[in-house]
């Protein structure tokens, strides 16, 4: 029976708040050029975030077979490609192997072979709705894709708090000060611009980890 802690779309729409308020924090220091940069970020986060979550709540298409409701075996696997990590379901349908991306929530590591039901836009698991992190794909994930153990590892499912999930998508922040550098050369204002686009770039850098479901299984 899969027991949920926490809604799986909590942690992505945190990341995304937290994310406007660092960009929006910035706004009092900056210089008009600067301000309109800012506010077209703002819109691209909030616009990019608002598609996303429509695909997880299923207001828009996941790609996913239409029709009537139908069963299929899935398994959940994780992929680890560089520092991302992603949780997918893995199904077989008209004999094509499918990849689905799901947002991570600790039930995931218990599954091995699970019983998916399709019905419109939802997919569940044992009666249990998960969200889509993105489109299905006919293709498999690039990067190395673990298989789930036959038995659930407690010391797993003990590591999967916002706070690991924070310090594990926060080594997407090294691309931090590659764009405070560009920002510089491109535009000038030296130090403070250099930190102030530093800053955002490393929190918008985390927030697109994190909204497209990373796993810190």
């Amino acid at each position: 029976m899969i027991v949920r802690t926490g809604h799986p779309l909590a942690y992505p729409a945190l990341v995304t708040l937290g994310t406007l308020v660092v960009i929006l924090a910035w706004v009092p220091f900056a210089d008009s050029e600067q301000v309109a940069m800012l506010g077209t970020l703002s819109l691209i986060v909030l616009g990019y975030s608002g598609f996303r979550f429509a695909v997880a709540l299923g207001y828009l298409p996941a790609g996913l077979p239409g029709g009537q409701p139908r069963e299929m075996a899935v398994r959940r696997v994780r992929q680890q490609h560089r520092l991302v990590s992603r949780s997918w379901l893995e199904c077989t349908v008209a004999g094509k192997a499918l990849w689905l991306p799901v947002y991570f929530e600790p039930v995931l590591v218990t599954f091995t072979q699970e019983t998916a039901e399709i019905e419109g836009r939802a997919v569940r698991v044992d009666g249990q709705r998960v969200y889509p992190a993105g489109r299905v794909r006919g293709s498999e994930p690039v990067g190395n894709l673990i298989d789930n153990p036959a038995r659930a590892d407690s010391e797993a499912l003990g590591r999967t708090g916002v706070g690991r999930r924070l310090v594990l998508d926060g080594q997407s922040a090294i691309v931090g000060p590659f764009a405070g550098l560009l920002w510089v050369y491109a535009a000038g204002g030296g130090v403070p611009a250099f930190v102030g686009a530093t800053v955002v770039g490393a929190a918008v850098a985390v927030w697109l980890v994190a909204l497209r479901g990373s796993d810190p299984s």
